[in-house]
């Protein structure tokens, strides 16, 4: 953790036998730039990878299973990366993970050079890059605790929120549309190069990144560890509770980006740009919720704070299901948005004070399983809910799963419970 972190020589400039100055600022600018860079070149790499499939085959199921390939890898191997992030130096996981993306953006390149892309290629690639994005994620979130002291947290994750949503949501799609217009083996190219520059600032992180363990300690078994993350996340109420809650929520998000395409061009009879419009409004107020989390939470606090989003999701599923009008689909969406970065902020904070550092890896894997897992899911029920009633009854069956959390949400979450996730010792932050 941050406060087992060397004092001596701990940043540039150090002199042996004194303190060192508190590395908080310093290692929450290095991951915020990370992620930044990371995020928009992953966002270039989603655009060209599934147009470059469009130039090679016109069957619908060929071309998505480019985009499932991405994040098949979640369902597959998040829990044993979570072992891996146990076990291993984190930041060297992320090098690991960058260096992954280098090879395989640079073989993508190559083929397109030589005019050799195939779809097999392209399944491969993107497995290989599903993969690093899993090692790389989970990696970065179990980084946090051991490079931002316990008073900067809730900073250095509303920054982080911030620069996945500028990045992943605005930039990253808008630049990887721009740059593969102009040429797939230029967009491939700033891929390569975006990459390489995420591997260089890493190198600007300051402390120790591997859990440190006795050398006559036994090491259990790859699942019995797995079990170990798994029985912490489940005999800790208010992580459980938190985890079931998000899995329902990003069930929603799920359903709404399943059937909000078809929705809106044929119900709300927008054109592609109206569509662009109403998806951008989620990414405004997630922007918004990081640039305001902390002030929200200093004058309502957390528990307030964490249930706007159970409104902000409510707000944006049940609004499809009773009306057609786009303002208030997009105002509905931007509560949903603004909501899910508040969510976001805040239980990644709590999760970082009440998981220790050694089962971080593990937890983190177990809850982001919960997350991205149910995106599909929740994309196909309300797809075959669709299919069987109608799209308005498939969001008014979200709406309702979502007014089921407030209870168990509030009777967890209370003022209390809160009050005893938070750092024993309080610490000032830079």
């Amino acid at each position: 953790m941050a406060e087992q972190m060397e004092a001596v020589d701990a940043s540039p400039g150090g002199v042996a036998g004194k303190p060192a100055a508190d590395p908080t600022t310093r290692n929450t600018a290095v991951l915020v730039v990370f992620t930044a860079v990371t995020n928009l070149t992953d966002g270039v790499t989603k655009v060209a990878f599934p147009l470059l499939a469009t130039g090679i085959t016109s069957s619908p199921a060929q071309i998505s299973g480019v985009s499932l390939t991405l994040t098949l890898p979640w369902l597959l191997a998040a829990l044993h990366v979570g072992v891996l992030v146990d076990r291993v130096d984190r930041r060297k996981l992320l090098w690991v993970a960058n260096a992954i993306r280098i090879v395989v953006v640079a073989a993508v390149l190559a083929a397109v050079v030589t005019h050799h892309v195939s779809m097999l290629l392209l399944y491969a690639g993107g497995l290989s890059l599903g993969i690093a994005e899993v090692i790389a994620l989970i990696s970065a979130s179990a980084l946090v605790p051991d490079a931002v002291r316990p008073a900067g947290r809730e900073r250095a994750n509303a920054w982080v929120a911030g620069a996945e949503t500028v990045c992943n949501e605005f930039a990253g799609p808008l630049v990887g549309g721009l740059l593969v217009a102009a040429g797939a083996a230029i967009a491939l190219g700033a891929s390569t190069a975006g990459y390489l520059i995420g591997m260089g600032v890493l190198l600007l992180l300051v402390g120790k990144f591997r859990v440190e363990r006795p050398a006559d300690q036994p090491r259990d078994s790859v699942n019995q560890q797995i079990a170990a993350g798994l029985k912490f996340l489940w005999h800790q109420r208010m992580l459980r509770v938190m985890a079931l809650a998000l899995t329902v929520l990003c069930s929603c998000w799920g359903a709404w980006f399943g059937l909000m395409p078809l929705l809106a061009t044929k119900d709300m009879g927008l054109d592609a740009k109206g569509y662009g419009v109403l998806l951008s409004s989620l990414g405004v107020g997630g922007l918004l919720g990081a640039l305001c989390v902390g002030t929200l939470n200093r004058l309502f606090g957390r528990r307030i704070v964490m249930v706007a989003d159970l409104v902000g999701t409510f707000a944006m599923v049940a609004a499809p299901a009773v009306v057609n009008t786009m303002w208030m689909v997009a105002v509905a969406a931007f509560l949903g948005g603004l909501g899910g970065t508040l969510w976001t902020v805040n239980s990644r904070t709590i999760s970082q004070n009440l998981v220790p550092t050694e089962l971080m890896g593990r937890y983190t894997a177990a809850y982001r399983l919960f997350s991205w897992g149910a995106v599909p899911l929740g994309a196909g029920l309300a797809g075959l809910v669709a299919e069987w009633f109608s799209i308005k009854v498939a969001f008014g069956l979200f709406a309702v799963a979502v007014l089921l959390l407030f209870v168990p949400f509030l009777r967890t979450f209370t003022t209390e419970a809160l009050a005893a996730a938070e750092p024993a010792k309080a610490e000032p932050a830079d």
